[in-house]
């Protein structure tokens, strides 16, 4: 069995002004960083519409494609921008989750790193945001609950900032367990703990700033791994946000690249008890260059150690 890597190039042409901390630069790092890996790599392919109304309607796929400019960028919200180009990636990061699930539940690989862009957990049901257009974790996991007819998936988010697309997106979802850390306080203000979704299927692990490495462990493995072991999930899609590293700009939480690694390896080995190892992830945050790509490959490493 093998680790996929899941890319395509035409993610980079979603652009976004000068000075945004989602740019280009962050994909063409991870890439870089990822190139002397013995890695299967799979082009992405782009969601349907038929595919992407698992976790947004019509009218809501609707209103991003007529959104998107024919030249220049346009601005969603403060945060999110769309240029020529941002549709076709946001459906390249859509497909890229589908088919990183259809693969690693059909056996071709063990698991799967979704290096693509925009990412994709703060995109509600109806409202784009914090860079993000289509709810990706969220949609893998209603494609292998829906599709491929699993009955329990569980969703890890360790980006620095509260996946409150993905909790929106999977509130309602039995079949579904959703675990976040994120700082707080921090954008967008949601990740409390009693938010714990419509079947007690959403458990939040909010962290103070500066906290550091040592905290999230300590909180992973006295609150987080018990309950993803008592779910015992069938897959297991890690929202992989690299940007409660120590050098990022946007947050303060100092993790270091060994942290990402521990936490990646953790997940692995509960995945490996509960799910066959099927491990599927998917690029989120990380806005220091060095910090993200470096994080990344460690990140990947452990998915492949797991998949070898």
């Amino acid at each position: 069995m093998t680790t996929a890597l899941i890319t395509h190039a035409d993610c980079l042409e979603h652009v976004t002004p000068d000075g945004h901390p989602e740019r280009v630069a962050r994909l063409e790092h991870v890439l870089h960083a990822l190139q002397t890996l013995d890695l299967h790599r799979v082009t992405a392919r782009e969601a349907t519409d038929e595919e992407i109304r698992l976790v947004h309607p019509q009218r809501y796929i609707d209103r991003i494609v007529a959104a998107e400019p024919a030249k220049g960028v346009t601005q969603l919200d403060a945060d999110t921008w769309m240029s020529p180009g941002s549709v076709r990636a946001a459906r390249l990061a859509a497909g890229a989750g589908i088919q990183a699930v259809d693969m690693v539940i059909g056996g071709e690989v063990q698991n799967a790193f979704c290096a693509t862009r925009p990412p994709g957990h703060h995109a509600e049901t109806e409202t784009p945001m914090g860079f993000c257009l289509f709810g990706t974790a969220a949609l893998a996991a209603k494609r292998a609950l829906d599709v491929h007819g699993l009955e329990r998936v569980a969703v890890v988010d360790f980006d620095v900032h509260h996946g409150n697309g993905t909790q929106d997106l999977l509130w309602n979802e039995a079949r579904s367990l959703f675990i976040t850390s994120q700082q707080m306080p921090l954008w967008p203000g949601t990740g409390h703990p009693e938010e714990r979704g419509a079947h007690d299927n959403v458990m939040n692990l909010p962290l103070p700033p500066d906290s550091g490495g040592a905290e999230m462990r300590a909180r992973y493995e006295n609150e987080a791994f018990p309950r993803l072991r008592d779910f015992a999930p069938e897959l297991l899609i890690i929202s992989a946000g690299f940007d409660a590293h120590q050098d990022d700009p946007l947050a303060n939480l100092n993790w270091t690249v060994d942290d990402f690694r521990w936490v990646t390896r953790a997940l692995c080995d509960i995945a490996r008890e509960t799910a066959g190892g099927r491990v599927v992830s998917t690029l989120e945050g990380g806005y220091d260059l060095a910090g993200l790509s470096a994080s990344a490959k460690a990140h990947v490493e452990v998915l492949m150690e797991a998949g070898a």
